[in-house]
């Protein structure tokens, strides 16, 4: 029989805390046994957060999850926390508005990647050739020392991570602003890519065909469109959501 895991914590350091649950995401989302999991923040109480997963059932939580080397990674992440749990039981659901959850709730590509810190190394790395680029280096002659975090605070958000772009740097306006008037070409384009794709590989980035094809389908859209947004006399709308990208016709390979 299907069962509901909820578990509440008291943390002192909630940036750590959900950074640490988006890395177990990962393998807890892989699981077979994990129906559906939620982590939500108390909006009266920030530090106070509640876990609820949805399990096969108890016996699929108890002996075939925490057996399996799902559990191994997904504990590693979270073990620093477990002080924090001030309750953690399993429930039977009695009455519901909408039909139980069938299938499995497919984990973000920010996520899959392996959080904030893989796009921060990814950025990081591919300035650090950008800037001895001979096609695309010019472009960023001058770029401010912090331009790599803010690149990786943007692909983090768009890829389904938590929203400081938007919070911090003034979301799609701000982005736009970067490219008006820039005139890029697609010389420049294609390098850009080229080189992003490079470094991915370079830095680990998963290599799994649907994680790489959901990847290169929002670079392609996104630098067609900056150059397209660059070229004069562009008049894109100047208000938009960040766009969120998600896995598209090929979700994740989770046996």
């Amino acid at each position: 029989m299907m069962i509901v895991e909820y578990i509440r914590y008291r943390v002192p350091q909630a940036e750590e805390f959900e950074a640490a649950y988006r890395r177990a995401a990962v393998p807890l989302g892989r699981a077979p046994q994990c129906l559906d999991y939620e982590l939500s923040r108390c909006a009266d109480e920030p530090g106070i957060y509640i876990l609820r997963i949805v399990w096969t059932s108890a016996k699929g939580h108890l002996e075939g999850f925490r057996g399996s080397e799902h559990f191994t990674e997904f504990f590693a992440e979270i073990k620093p926390y477990v002080a924090d749990i001030e309750e953690m039981r399993h429930y039977e659901p009695v009455l519901q508005k909408t039909e139980p959850v069938l299938e499995k709730t497919e984990p973000t590509l920010f996520d899959w990647a392996g959080g904030a810190a893989a796009f921060e190394r990814l950025t990081e790395t591919f300035y650090g050739h950008v800037r001895q680029d001979e096609v695309i280096g010019p472009l960023f002659a001058h770029m401010d020392p912090d331009h790599p975090q803010y690149v990786a605070l943007w692909l983090a958000e768009v890829f389904g991570g938590p929203d400081r772009y938007t919070r911090e740097r003034g979301g799609y306006p701000h982005m736009l602003s970067q490219h008006l008037g820039k005139h890029l070409t697609e010389r420049q384009r294609r390098r850009w890519v080229s080189l992003l794709m490079d470094t991915a590989d370079e830095v680990g980035l998963p290599a799994d065909p649907e994680f790489r094809a959901a990847f290169a389908g929002y670079i392609e859209w996104g630098t067609r469109l900056a150059v397209e947004n660059s070229r004069p006399g562009a008049t894109p709308p100047p208000q938009a959501p960040v766009p969120r990208w998600g896995w598209g016709v090929a979700p994740p390979y989770q046996p």
